[in-house]
């Protein structure tokens, strides 16, 4: 992305980030290589892919098994009331339609018992956004908890199924969906996760869903960042990754000033979800 800045003179939609066709074939190879790569050098059996119904663990999946075939890679559904109807038909019809062992682990009940143990005192905001954190990062981490558990059973790397925007600016708890072996799409902006999955054959439904945390009862991820997918993608690439000035880059992905930096300070704020634990230096 060092050039984004010159390719975007030429672009009639500077912000279109989607790949060539031959782009889009390499690139695939790559990852489905790169997943190859990493359950080899685990010395494990095949991956796991935890599926909420969403585009990201579909893609996820789809790749998995282009890597390793469907006998190598294990499904997980983990639902919350909030989000086991919809979603988790979603889940089940891409474990299905890709062939793969999966389970269904109800995780509400294990979430209200740690809830339970430590009732804090708290201030929510008038729509109960503190609450919804604490339950949302709960969630995820129990989600984690058991991801690892089955892998270890089923002899399974566990694959992320974050990418590059949902990293770029936090959107992932630390220790529950961050906390995995490795993230097959961390490197793809959530418009090139949609080609990618379109390449694949993965349903025009799923690749155009909306996409949502299923963690607490709010609508849409766009909603909690406030900011469109698209947006976000361009300013990520442009700004963040590509260099390009704050005022060009809200220019060109025609938004504000503000919005461009309410974008950077998340990904400033965010750093410690992308880096390991820190350690005092050696004496």
């Amino acid at each position: 992305m060092a050039n984004l800045y010159e390719q975007t003179q030429t672009r009639i939609d500077p912000v279109d980030l989607r790949f060539s066709e031959a782009e889009l074939a390499a690139q695939v190879d790559h990852v489905t290589g790169f997943i190859e790569d990493q359950v080899d050098a685990a010395d494990v059996d095949g991956a796991l892919v935890a599926l909420s119904g969403g585009i990201d663990s579909t893609t996820t999946a789809h790749l998995a098994v282009e890597a390793l075939g469907a006998d190598a890679v294990h499904g997980l559904l983990l639902p919350k009331a909030v989000n086991e109807d919809e979603n988790m038909s979603d889940a089940e019809r891409v474990a299905r339609d890709l062939g793969i062992d999966y389970n269904v682990l109800e995780i509400d009940s294990i979430v209200d018992e740690i809830l339970e143990t430590y009732d804090a005192d708290h201030d929510d905001d008038s729509e109960g956004r503190w609450e919804g954190r604490y339950v949302g990062n709960t969630s995820a981490r129990v989600r984690m908890t058991l991801n690892y558990l089955v892998a270890a059973i089923e002899d399974k790397l566990v694959l992320g199924t974050g990418n590059r925007a949902e990293l770029g600016t936090g959107y992932v708890t630390k220790f529950g969906d961050g906390g995995v072996d490795c993230n097959p799409l961390g490197n793809l902006y959530k418009q090139q996760v949609r080609q990618v999955a379109a390449h694949l054959g993965v349903d025009e439904s799923l690749v155009q869903k909306t996409p949502t945390g299923g963690m607490v009862d709010y609508d849409t991820d766009e909603e909690e960042f406030g900011v469109d997918y698209d947006t976000l993608d361009a300013i990520l690439a442009l700004h963040v990754d590509g260099g390009v000035p704050t005022e060009e880059t809200a220019r060109l992905a025609d938004t504000s000033v503000e919005e461009v930096e309410y974008i950077v300070e998340m990904h400033e704020q965010s750093e410690h979800k992308r880096t390991p634990p820190a350690s005092p230096d050696p004496l």
